[in-house]
């Protein structure tokens, strides 16, 4: 797929006639129009001029989509763009994994979206959701999650305010990020896999191996030391018995937390590992939509959900999952290994959310994809974004400039007999 460079939609400025002159009304109109607009906060003064000069739409105002394109980045990135006739468009971003199969689903949802108000976002969540005979699974969830960040961002570029405001907003004014442990910029806190000399992939590992992924972390937190929070993310390529050897093995050392210690196809196994350790366990970033994560909350398989915002159904969906959580006392921890629609969106669910715990990869900066820079982490933390809809610039050319062949994922094997292991 090479899609091509997507054209600006725009709509005639408002009440247009063709005069010979000025008149002095309409002097005195356009000099408040013009002092208006200075007047307005620096978002919303760019948002003016990328929408022909007109200030965020009224409510009341017709707004209708005119396009939905999509881009696969060579590093399997998805992005989907939606235009309006009111020249104001929306991004999001989809599965990596799939990419060709996500970028060419979201385009048949212009058969429904095409012709109605982006607006009413929670009702096209469902349309688009129980329109279909077979619902759920990665690539539908996919696909629904990046329209959905899409048109939230045109819907808060509407109303001239961030996402996170309409969603009953800000929660806190900023949020604790991890990734690269940073005396610049403050961030405190990482993970790390189980590694030794190989990666964990036997159904049972044996007593050396064990020791030496000990040995590793034990080394890594004294490094450290006790200011650094530091998870363990097993990736649900370790088989249960090996992960109930290491989670134990383990726990001197303070993790902070486990991720995905399993695979999540099955929860009962998950829940029984959950009850052989004090440290929290973390999942989410492979189970879609509300329903899979009821039976995570409901069997206590986590005590932390990492839902991604790309594939669990959206900033609609996940803010729901955000509530079910918050009776369980069970924070969120967004997943995030994507681009910058992906960060600019979790960030939004930080906002509107009161259990939000860290963002992964929130010290990412996407100057390559970016025509302005997100606000700069300081003291472990980047703060909300202001601007309006995900708060979030996309500079095309840098864009389309990585579009092309999407990075392929193979299957692993064993190098002893040869037999697929998880990756």
């Amino acid at each position: 797929m090479s899609p091509a460079r997507a054209n600006d939609v725009r709509s005639l400025p408002r009440n247009t006639k063709h005069r010979s002159h000025l008149s002095r009304r309409d002097f005195f109109d356009r000099a408040a129009l013009t002092a208006g607009l200075l007047l307005l906060p620096q978002g919303m003064r760019e948002l003016a001029a990328q929408t022909g000069g007109d200030t965020p739409i009224s409510p009341k105002e017709s707004l209708k989509v005119t396009k939905i394109e999509t881009f696969v980045l060579k590093n399997s990135w998805v992005f989907v763009k939606i235009s309006t006739d009111a020249g104001i468009t929306g991004w999001g971003e989809m599965l990596k994994d799939d990419a060709k199969a996500c970028a060419a689903g979201a385009l048949e949802v212009a058969d429904y979206l095409v012709g109605k108000d982006p607006r009413p976002v929670a009702h096209h969540w469902q349309a688009i959701h129980r329109g279909a005979f077979y619902r759920g699974g990665p690539i539908k969830t996919a696909i629904s999650s990046g329209i959905d960040q899409a048109l939230w961002d045109i819907t808060g570029k509407c109303f001239g305010v961030p996402i996170y405001k309409l969603l009953g907003g800000p929660t806190r004014q900023r949020v604790r990020v991890y990734g690269r442990v940073s005396k610049e910029t403050g961030v405190n806190a990482m993970k790390v896999g189980p590694r030794a000399t190989r990666a964990p992939f036997k159904y049972v590992e044996g007593r050396k191996f064990v020791e030496e992924v000990t040995e590793r972390f034990k080394a890594l937190r004294e490094k450290y030391g006790p200011d650094v929070d530091i998870g363990v993310d097993f990736h649900g390529a370790v088989q249960p018995a090996t992960a109930a050897l290491l989670i134990k093995a383990l726990e001197p050392y303070h993790p902070w937390f486990y991720e995905e210690i399993v695979q999540a196809l099955n929860v009962d196994v998950m829940a029984e590992l959950a009850k052989k350790t004090h440290i929290p366990i973390a999942t989410g970033e492979r189970i879609f939509t509300k329903w899979g994560f009821r039976e995570i909350l409901e069997k206590r398989a986590a005590t932390i959900l990492q839902p991604d915002v790309c594939y669990a159904g959206g900033i609609t969906e996940l803010k729901i999952i955000a509530g079910m959580a918050e009776t369980y006392y069970t924070p969120l921890a967004p997943h995030n290994p994507q681009g910058p629609c992906s960060l600019a969106a979790s960030l939004q669910i930080a906002g509107c959310i009161p259990n939000f715990l860290i963002q992964e990869r929130g010290d990412n900066e996407y100057a390559d994809l970016l025509a302005k820079p997100l606000p700069p982490v300081t003291k472990g933390h980047r703060p909300l974004p202001t601007e309006p809809g995900l708060g979030i610039t996309i500079d095309e050319d840098k864009l389309l400039a990585q579009v092309g062949e999407p990075e392929p994922y193979r299957a692993k094997f064993d190098p002893d007999d040869g037999s697929v292991v998880d990756w």
